[in-house]
């Protein structure tokens, strides 16, 4: 039992230790040595039997934190008391409101300089995200008369590429003031849609996110 139970506790002492040093050093200033050296004796065959780069490193630590926001989204998703125009409000105030995001901006790497990540962020988004949570809401709000498209899984893949990856600083090294107006263009395009569903609460948190990201480049 101890022999099938040890690769999931390195697995766990990896990420745990390569999440610190990505906290404090930043994801870029971060070697794989860096880690090893904190890993408590375990060697370097240890990590790359687990993981073929840092970057694989980091995909796990990311997944392990946005965990919980899959699970935060297929309970919006499957909620009876909400009509498809209002999921899709609440799913963003709570997506950007949640304080994992704080650490998410602090680790982010530059994704100039890591085609892979920005891939693997471009599939998440249209294999995974779109399709099983946006669209059904998407769906949902079409037969409720609360959104009204012929596309909808073109305008839930829209909406998802648009606040992920083209608002999203960590890909465009966006300042505040730049991030803002993106944000603004982002609101006018929905609510053109018929999708008034992004506020000020949700700018200032966005304006706030993008601050954390600057700081910690």
């Amino acid at each position: 039992m101890a022999r099938n139970k040890h690769p999931e506790e390195t697995i766990n002492l990896i990420l745990e230790v390569a999440f610190r040093l990505f906290m404090e050093k930043g994801y870029e200033h971060t070697s794989i040595q860096d880690i090893i050296d904190h890993l408590g004796g375990l060697s370097k065959g240890a990590i790359y039997h687990h993981f073929k780069s840092k970057e694989d490193i980091l995909v796990a630590v990311t997944d392990r934190m946005t965990a919980e926001s899959n699970q935060m989204l297929a309970a919006i998703r499957d909620r009876s008391d909400l009509t498809g125009r209002e999921k899709l409000k609440t799913i963003f105030k709570e997506s950007i409101s949640r304080p994992v995001q704080n650490d998410i901006f602090t680790v982010a790497p530059d994704f100039h300089n890591n085609p892979k990540l920005l891939f693997s962020l471009l599939h998440e988004t249209i294999e995974e995200a779109a399709p099983n949570y946006i669209l059904p809401i998407i769906k949902q709000g079409i037969s409720d008369g609360s959104i009204q498209t012929d596309y909808p899984e073109q305008l839930a893949e829209l909406i998802l590429l648009t606040a992920n990856v083209w608002m999203n600083p960590m890909i465009f090294d966006s300042s505040e003031e730049e991030s803002h107006r993106k944000f603004m263009v982002f609101s006018q395009m929905l609510k053109g849609l018929g999708l008034d569903v992004v506020d000020d609460e949700i700018l200032e948190r966005l304006q706030e996110l993008t601050a954390i990201y600057q700081k910690s480049k």
